[in-house]
């Protein structure tokens, strides 16, 4: 395999336009040389921007790296430029497996299967969707860790300058920290992050007084509904998203993003906001 690598690499460095980079990069990817990899990539992607395939095999080394926001930019681009291309739409059926957001996994596995009817992959990934399940390891998806219904927020480490927390900096280091993201225990209180409307006034106070409550409430209704413990809702306005969940107990996590950001990109965000709410909570539990 090393031989492999020099020998594409050498082709490359010979005609720098060659998309035998898609090769080379996905070789170094499968022999976990991430960084490699990412560097060929982002040199093929500067070269070849239009090429969907280059996007789907950034995202690919992305999703490797757990920066799944990134990845399913990528994906995304990769389906506004070839709308039926099979690997992007397995990469975000994976990404929304993990956001637990099955219904919108199994309506990208339906339209890879319609693309590619013959793959086994996206067959037995779609089929075990369909029955409320979710794929572990299916060929065709991803090899990122398997995907979950539920799965735990992404823990990546806050930089250092982030440590210790304190109660102004739930968010250190998280885009949209003081405009975007919102943190409340059960009563309503702000506990980290702030709101602004679009006219950039802040109305943290405003919206936290009409969301206490919400934890419990929607508790109660899936426990009624007999839906199992409730992860998050979601919701699209005219001028933005939003996305409520709860990183522990009866605390609540509001992420507020423009109508720009895909709804499977704003619950990736909700995941790794969560993540840093959830550790804040528990150093000042």
């Amino acid at each position: 395999m090393a031989d492999e690598v020099k020998k594409l690499s050498s082709q490359l460095a010979q005609d720098p336009d060659s998309l035998v980079f898609l090769r080379l990069a996905e070789l170094l990817r499968h022999k976990g040389l991430l960084d490699a990899a990412h560097r060929v990539a982002v040199t093929g992607l500067e070269r070849h921007p239009h090429l969907a395939d280059a996007h789907d095999l950034f995202a690919r080394i992305l999703a490797d790296k757990h920066d799944y926001e990134r990845a399913f930019d990528e994906w995304d681009m990769a389906l506004r430029i070839a709308p039926t291309h099979v690997g992007a739409l397995k990469g975000l059926a994976f990404l929304y497996f993990k956001v637990g957001d099955v219904e919108q996994a199994a309506a990208h596995l339906e339209a890879a299967q319609r693309a590619a009817p013959d793959d086994p992959g996206v067959a037995q990934a779609l089929a075990l969707a369909r029955g409320g399940q979710v794929p572990q390891d299916t060929p065709g998806l991803p090899p990122p860790p398997a995907a979950a219904p539920s799965p735990p927020p992404v823990e990546e480490p806050l930089p250092a300058a982030a440590q210790p927390l304190d109660e102004a900096r739930v968010f250190a280091g998280l885009e949209g920290a003081e405009e975007g993201l919102l943190l409340l225990d059960a009563s309503g209180r702000v506990l980290g992050g702030a709101l602004k409307n679009s006219e950039g006034q802040d109305v943290t106070d405003a919206v936290a007084a009409y969301l206490a409550g919400v934890s419990q409430e929607a508790a109660r209704t899936t426990k009624l509904l007999a839906l199992g413990k409730w992860t998050g809702v979601a919701a699209e306005g005219r001028s933005g998203h939003v996305h409520l969940t709860a990183p522990s107990g009866d605390a609540l996590l509001l992420v507020v993003r423009d109508r720009a950001v895909p709804m499977g990109r704003l619950a990736i965000i909700a995941q790794r906001a969560a993540g840093a709410a959830r550790r804040w909570l528990e150093a000042h539990g």
